[in-house]
């Protein structure tokens, strides 16, 4: 998809066009509200189905690694059957999904549904930018573009503290199972409204799907995490370590071949040239590892205030807010400093103190820890992340050429998705690992367990901190289409 305004378009009115936008984030804002709530309501969940770690590390990741298997395609399919089309059917899709989550009865069926939610999310999100640029001229296309970060900041401010009083409020006995019955009502009316306000969809017939790079790519994600996640519960196994291996070798092989296809003229899911751009191999790499570390410590803190505390499901919810407030506060500052390198690291300076912070007032003071006593710690973490997310797309993107911009971006989006599912299981499983191995469920297990996964979060936020050197030193501020792309993705991040 090009990110260049199109001069010869035929623009719809003002009012119309706003219509659309509160359509398409309203879109948006169901995809990141799934993608967090399950880190809040997993325990109970869990108590109420059954299932063990396993479970939980695939209630999240099941989601995000479906996602990050079909943005690519999602994209492709908007542009050959047009954007309003498969924004409907991603939505329609989503709806009947989260009632089938809603509805189910055992960790198997609910797993099935997040994966094919995550599906229909990648169907739907895509459409997202294009159908905004085709609603409003060019020079008020930034303004419209400006306002998804706000929204989905507060999307991301708000999700877990809704999962939350949805669970506690237990309304009509629900419990849990609110948290996607909600998503029906607001997906029927958004497909009610997109198909009466949503521009006709414009498909190119020219455009063709790579079926085997997007085979290729789905299996080496779904292989990676399938090992980090299972290979506790069977103590490492060979066959473990060859999953994981294969699914990497997979990855590989999608890259090299994405190239072949390029230099032979095929069709290709990625624009085969940024596999040879220093700056866009080094985004993936720190998108990967930073984005683990950002949603897998999510989790983490989930698990340990609501089963090292034993706080509520709503009070688990609030105790998270700091770290999205901190996020939109990283975001203003990261504004007044510049979107440049320095910034970045910045945020990954204030993320490892606040790390730190945690860490160590965790372990002073437990067992007698209180939820309060990390907050300000929590506010800290938020603050880095949001300093380092919005220069990130930027920057990256000031890396590649016009031409390979588009596609660029939906790469690092399709990478983000990675690494929260890569985080989730590989997090995860140091801090179950750990605590099996303490014998006990005390604080004080949850204490050493929460530690020695925080210290990992740790280690690949350092590890992403040294790829920025690859990365140009400022971004550039003449890719005006690029200003929403990271406010839509960098807003996604919050957990």
């Amino acid at each position: 998809m090009s990110l260049e305004p199109d001069p010869t378009a035929s623009y719809v009115r003002p009012l119309l066009a706003w219509s659309i936008v509160c359509v398409v984030l309203l879109g948006d804002l169901l995809d990141l509200l799934d993608s967090l709530v399950t880190t809040i309501a997993g325990p109970s969940i869990v108590e109420d189905l059954g299932g063990g770690p396993e479970f939980l590390q695939w209630l999240a990741a099941g989601y995000t690694v479906a996602m990050a298997a079909g943005l690519l395609i999602g994209a492709r399919l908007g542009d050959m059957y047009g954007r309003k089309t498969l924004f409907l059917v991603g939505i329609s899709g989503f709806t009947a999904t989260s009632l089938l989550a809603a509805v189910s009865v055992s960790p198997e069926m609910l797993i099935a549904a997040r994966v094919t939610q995550g599906l229909m999310g990648a169907l739907m999100v895509p459409q997202t930018l294009g159908l905004i640029k085709e609603s409003f001229p060019p020079d008020k296309v930034g303004t419209a573009f400006g306002l998804t970060g706000p929204v989905l900041a507060l999307g991301g401010v708000g999700g877990p503290v809704l999962a939350g009083w949805l669970v506690d409020a237990d309304y009509f006995d629900w419990g849990w199972r609110s948290i996607f019955a909600i998503n029906v009502p607001i997906g029927v009316a958004l497909i009610v409204a997109g198909s009466i306000l949503l521009p006709p969809s414009r498909p190119d017939r020219t455009v063709r799907l790579d079926i085997g790079g997007a085979s290729l790519s789905a299996s080496g994600m779904a292989a990676v995490v399938f090992g980090l996640v299972h290979g506790r519960e069977f103590s490492w196994p060979w066959w473990v370590l060859v999953t994981i291996c294969a699914g990497i070798g997979a990855l590989v092989g999608f890259a090299l071949i994405q190239r072949r296809r390029g230099d032979a003229g095929l069709s290709t899911l990625v624009t085969p040239s940024l596999f040879g751009n220093r700056a866009f191999l080094a985004g993936i790499a720190i998108g990967t590892l930073f984005f683990g570390a950002l949603i897998g410590s999510s989790l983490l803190f989930a698990l340990y205030f609501q089963l090292g505390l034993g706080l509520s499901p709503l009070m688990a919810g609030l105790a998270s807010a700091p770290q999205a407030v901190g996020m939109i506060v990283g975001f203003v500052l990261a504004q007044a400093l510049g979107l440049s390198r320095r910034t970045m690291l910045i945020g990954i300076a204030t993320i490892v103190v606040g790390f730190s912070g945690l860490v160590g007032s965790t372990r002073m003071l437990s067992p007698e820890v209180a939820a309060v006593d990390l907050l300000p710690f929590l506010g800290l973490l938020g603050v880095g992340m949001g300093l380092t997310i919005a220069p990130f797309f930027d920057i990256v993107l000031a890396g590649v050429t016009d031409e390979e911009t588009g596609s660029a971006a939906g790469s690092l989006t399709a990478v983000q998705q990675l690494g929260n599912a890569l985080g989730v299981a590989a997090l995860g499983t140091v801090f179950f690992t750990v605590l099996n191995q303490s014998g006990s469920e005390t604080v004080a297990s949850y204490t050493k367990a929460l530690t020695y996964a925080v210290i990992f979060a740790v280690v690949l936020v350092l590890v992403a901190a040294t790829a920025t050197l690859a990365l140009p030193e400022r971004a550039r501020h003449d890719l005006k289409a690029d200003a929403f792309t990271i406010v839509d993705d960098g807003s996604r991040a919050p957990g």
